[in-house]
């Protein structure tokens, strides 16, 4: 048995027919009425006076009283006919606007019916009642324009409906599955945010209070303080030891809040910011909150907190608990990825920073929308701190300059110097640099 969005495609073909014959048929009277009246009316338009004397005026006269008279008939005639295509194309037109409106409201529909229909062959209920449309309880609303309510779910979610089914998959109620690893790789994937579900996160067993502020700014939680299923390491200690290790780790250091981690943002120099310099481009206490993207384990937010700045980390939980880390801290952390939309509102921030995160693995287009992003939630006169861009020497003039340049921004600080790591044939580059949104 067909859907109705399977028989849409029909309906609009169909729609789109009839708007096409009626359109010819409205051209082909206006036309035909064109014609008719150039017919009776161009003779009598281009009547000639030169050639002739009185005598044949006299013989023509009579002939030419009668071709008046038919014409003033004929005249008589095309203004009835006028009048009734008038009436007629007024009703064609008025039929067009009506079936118009008619079209619109079944596409609407069809589009309402297509998304539903999109998850009709799965059969996890709690799937279903997660991601599909609710009724507002009452009615249409002005404010959203529907009386339907979709939970907000990212796009992606449509591609990966298997892998979102089983993420879905739990009893109501009960325990969660530890699935945070699945989970993340759903969000990188473009299935972001995920979908709410009906059951509880697992617990740690002998969790204590933790450490008050501010001295929880500087310290290592206990290793109790959370779930380690997900990670590879099974304790804080596995992890600041990481910095030793030779394999590759996203952000190996970065739970040693003893090594590197106490340092950043200290000193000014080169590619490296001091916090409290770029906190002077900006008269003392007008810098109050803001973000840092992919803020690692949020030491640029305590660092912030210690000047009462208070900063939003966003972090993603890349075998290690960044998220969890950050909480443990005293400090605001969010589970996002750089795809999804800022969620502040337009010229609300006073700083927005990024470190490593924000580089030439994202794709360019991706990139622009980013730094629109960034754009719009900081306030005039708000400050983007981009710090340690990573790209090859060919992107550095010839794709992020102008993009960045195209952006709006107000360059302050520009610093740029070759990564020598892998050698200098790779040709490889950072850049840092701090930009102001225009007051006007």
């Amino acid at each position: 048995m067909r859907s109705e969005s399977e028989d849409y495609p029909k309906k609009q073909q169909h729609i789109y027919s009839q708007y096409n014959y009626k359109l010819k048929v409205l051209l082909l009277i206006i036309i035909t009425n064109v014609l008719t009246f150039y017919i009776f009316n161009g003779p009598n338009l281009h009547l000639t006076t030169s050639n002739y004397n009185a005598t044949s005026q006299k013989l023509q006269l009579p002939s030419s009283c009668d071709q008046t008279l038919l014409s003033n008939e004929g005249m008589s005639e095309l203004r009835k006919e006028l009048n009734s295509t008038k009436l007629l194309v007024q009703a064609l037109l008025i039929d067009l606007a009506r079936q118009h409106d008619e079209y619109l409201s079944t596409k609407k529909e069809a589009r309402k019916t297509s998304i539903d229909d999109q998850f009709s062959v799965v059969s996890n209920e709690e799937f279903l009642l997660a991601i599909g449309s609710h009724k507002l309880p009452l009615g249409y609303s002005s404010r959203s324009n529907t009386e339907d309510i979709y939970p907000s779910v990212g796009l992606g979610c449509l591609k990966y409906q298997e892998d979102l089914e089983k993420y879905m998959t739990y009893e109501v109620g009960g325990e969660c599955p530890v699935d945070d690893v699945f989970a993340q790789k759903l969000m990188l994937k473009g299935c972001e945010p995920l979908p709410r579900r009906r059951c509880h996160p697992k617990s740690p067993v002998g969790y204590v209070q933790p450490t008050p502020f501010p001295k929880s700014l500087w310290t290592t939680p206990p290793d109790t303080s959370i779930i380690w299923d997900p990670y590879t390491c099974k304790s804080y200690d596995c992890l600041i030891n990481r910095k030793k290790s030779p394999m590759f780790f996203d952000c190996k250091d970065c739970f040693d809040l003893e090594g590197r981690e106490s340092k950043r943002w200290m000193a000014d120099g080169g590619l490296d910011y001091a916090i409290d310099l770029v906190l002077k481009e900006k008269p003392s206490g007008s810098i109050r909150i803001g973000l840092d993207i992919g803020g690692g384990t949020g030491t640029f937010a305590a660092r912030m907190r210690e000047r009462n700045v208070t900063i939003i980390t966003t972090s993603m939980n890349l075998d290690g608990p960044f998220n969890s880390f950050i909480a443990s801290r005293g400090l605001v952390s969010m589970h996002s990825s750089i795809s999804q939309r800022l969620p502040f509102f337009e010229n609300t921030l006073d700083i927005v920073h990024s470190m490593h995160v924000l580089s030439n693995w994202i794709p360019d287009v991706m990139l622009e929308f980013l730094l629109y992003d960034i754009y719009r939630v900081l306030r005039p006169g708000g400050l983007f701190w981009l710090d340690h861009f990573f790209c090859v020497g060919s992107q550095l003039n010839t794709t992020y300059v102008p993009m960045l340049n195209g952006i709006g921004f107000k360059k302050l600080r520009w610093n740029a110097g070759m990564k020598l790591d892998k050698g200098v044939k790779k040709n490889e580059w950072y850049f840092s640099a701090l930009f102001e949104k225009p007051m006007t």
